[in-house]
């Protein structure tokens, strides 16, 4: 891998409630580490996601922004980040996670307190992924447009989000997805969707949830979308079939080790576009926030709209790896 150097100027964004409250408490850390670089930065230490992206699109266009909490924190600055045209706009990014899921983090193979490794990458060539653009049509926030650079889940895995305030406090952030995602199953209900990609249908049918990716996973590691990779101009989605409690259970083994697609209840597809349709509202989540009750969602590709510090390293490939295509 060939060395660069550093961004020159670095907004170092603190969201301290991340992790509940881990960050916060990993700032003395993080800071020394920083120092021990001698990383010039500043810092903004901000709860609120939406402060936070005031005071950053207020500093000058060529400071890089290193992030630092969890996937919330990310998506909260993407729109100072994201170049949704291709001409250069947006700022670098570079992530220290320290939230409950990290998912996209951890996908790139960065680990919640490897503070070394997190700032060793930022001398590392540059990298340019993609971001999504999600659209609520009908139901609650319709008319309203966010962008992503995980991906967003409907019914049962938004279910599991909503449960996650209510996990016991010391179960860690795998553990509390997990006990979410079994105490959803008690309520499980069916709802016919349609998911459409690049305007061709996936699947029509009951189904307890659907997503859409641009990363490999969700809920601190379930690899809801093994074959995702974000810098291929794609993103990918996934929906079930008609299921019942113990059929959810086998997938969701399937789905920690990536192996679920391929499976006959599973299906999944590739492209730039796709759109969801509920016949009744269903829970919406915007990697990994509550997004409300929704009944159809819109969502294009950005192909390279972020260019990531430090993500030269490509997610590792499933252990099955059937073949990634449209749907026929």
């Amino acid at each position: 891998m060939t060395q660069t150097e550093p961004p020159r100027r670095l907004a170092v964004v603190l969201n301290p409630t991340a992790g509940r409250g881990l960050a916060g408490r990993e700032w003395p850390r993080l800071e020394a580490e920083l120092r021990r670089r001698e990383l010039s930065y500043d810092l903004i230490t901000e709860a609120s996601g939406a402060a936070a992206l005031e005071r950053v699109c207020a500093l000058p266009p060529d400071v890089a922004v290193l992030a630092v909490g969890g996937d919330g924190t990310v998506t909260a600055l993407l729109p100072a980040v994201v170049d949704a045209v291709g001409q250069g706009g947006g700022r670098p990014l570079g992530l220290v996670p320290l939230g409950t899921g990290n998912d996209f983090a951890g996908m790139l193979g960065l680990k919640p307190g490897d503070f070394a490794g997190a700032l060793g990458r930022l001398a590392a060539p540059p990298r340019r992924v993609d971001a999504l653009r999600v659209r609520v049509v009908e139901g609650d926030l319709a008319g309203t447009s966010r962008l992503l650079l995980n991906g967003l889940g409907m019914g049962l895995d938004a279910q599991v989000a909503a449960l996650l305030r209510l996990a016991p406090a010391r179960l860690s952030g795998f553990g509390r997805y997990a006990w979410a995602a079994l105490t959803a199953l008690r309520d499980l209900t069916l709802t016919p969707v349609t998911v459409e990609v690049d305007g061709r249908a996936l699947y029509s049918g009951p189904s307890c949830l659907a997503a859409v990716m641009n990363g490999t996973r969700y809920g601190a590691g379930f690899r809801i979308s093994p074959l995702s990779d974000p810098a291929d101009g794609l993103l990918d989605a996934v929906a079930s079939g008609p299921v019942d409690r113990l059929q959810v259970l086998g997938l969701m083994a399937r789905v920690l080790r990536g192996r679920h697609l391929g499976h006959p209840r599973v299906h999944h597809a590739a492209g730039r576009r796709a759109a969801v349709t509920w016949a009744r509202p269903t829970h919406l989540h915007l990697d990994g926030d509550l997004a409300g009750r929704v009944t159809r969602v819109e969502v294009e590709v950005l192909a390279g709209a972020v260019t990531l510090l430090g993500g030269a390293v490509s997610p590792q490939p499933s252990a099955v790896s059937p073949k990634r295509d449209a749907p026929a």
